[in-house]
């Protein structure tokens, strides 16, 4: 969670020695203490390095630019990428949603709760459904439903770049039942996270669990992910299963299958926040 003059810095290069003695040294130099530290190689021979280290140092806001200086000069002799991020600049984060509440609800109660270390600045809609439910937890709920005609999706879209750009860390796919489109996340400017039933590409489109029930299914599941202009193929941050039986019927493994998403999209929104994820090509590494 947010504390004072707390940050993680996160590395990713490619796997060599001494990467981390240089960068405990920078740290050191500057005052800063190693709170906590993951890393992981993905070979140890020509493979790729990540780390994530959590530091603290007096005076974080004052001592920032010459530490992140010194660190762009390890960074430049190990060809290293590197964010450095302030603890206590909690995440801007919007809701997109539908109709099914599930995983926004989830969402909401552990920021409520102080499970969940964002700020939750506004939930975007194509429906008006939710709109008293979401302003009992007193964020603002904004309906934007998409029209008709040819060029009704870019004008939805257009209206939904107004309220993020600039205004938001971190977009949440919580069951929004509209395709994006390249142009928007590109233009987005912040990263976007999606959940769907783990059946794809088995089941695409509508009714999967009426058609996972049909088919025999025995585990069912969720995908947490990046969005990119692939459908559905960004990085993956999370995922979880379980296990059901032929005496379930399509709507108790529907229900079955909500619980397993709001729980895999609330872990992914955790880990994104508290800078646990790097994006890795395809794939991600959870430091």
């Amino acid at each position: 969670m947010s504390q004072t003059d707390t940050a993680r810095l996160l590395i990713a290069c490619d796997d060599q020695p001494g990467i981390v003695a240089a960068v405990a040294n920078v740290l050191a130099q500057h005052g800063a203490n190693i709170i906590s530290l993951d890393q992981h190689s993905t070979d140890a021979e020509g493979g790729r390095f990540f780390q994530r280290t959590v530091i603290h140092l007096p005076g974080l806001a004052a001592a920032r630019p010459a530490l992140e200086a010194s660190i762009d000069e390890v960074a430049e002799r190990f060809g290293m990428e590197w964010s450095l991020h302030d603890t206590s600049r909690r995440k801007r984060v919007a809701i997109f949603v539908s109709k099914y509440d599930h995983c926004l609800m989830e969402l909401l109660w552990r920021q409520q709760r102080g499970q969940l270390d964002v700020d939750i600045t506004m939930v975007v809609s194509n429906h008006p459904d939710l709109a008293e439910s979401v302003r009992s937890f007193g964020v603002p709920f904004v309906h934007i439903p998409r029209g008709t005609g040819d060029d009704a999706k870019e004008a939805m879209e257009a209206r939904q770049l107004e309220l993020l750009q600039g205004n938001v860390d971190l977009v949440v796919l919580a069951r929004y039942m509209q395709i994006l489109t390249d142009d928007f996340i590109g233009r987005i400017g912040a990263p976007v996270i999606n959940i769907h039933h783990s059946f794809l590409p088995a089941f695409i489109g509508a009714n999967p669990y009426a058609r996972a029930k049909e088919r025999g299914v025995k585990l069912i599941g969720a995908t947490a992910h990046y969005a990119t202009a692939d459908l559905d193929e960004g990085p993956i941050i999370e995922q979880d299963v379980t296990r059901v039986t032929h005496s379930e019927s399509a709507a108790e493994l529907q229900s079955r299958g909500a619980d397993v998403e709001r729980l895999v999209l609330a872990r992914a929104v955790q880990w994104h926040a508290e800078d646990r994820v790097i994006v890795h090509g395809r794939s991600t590494v959870i430091l």
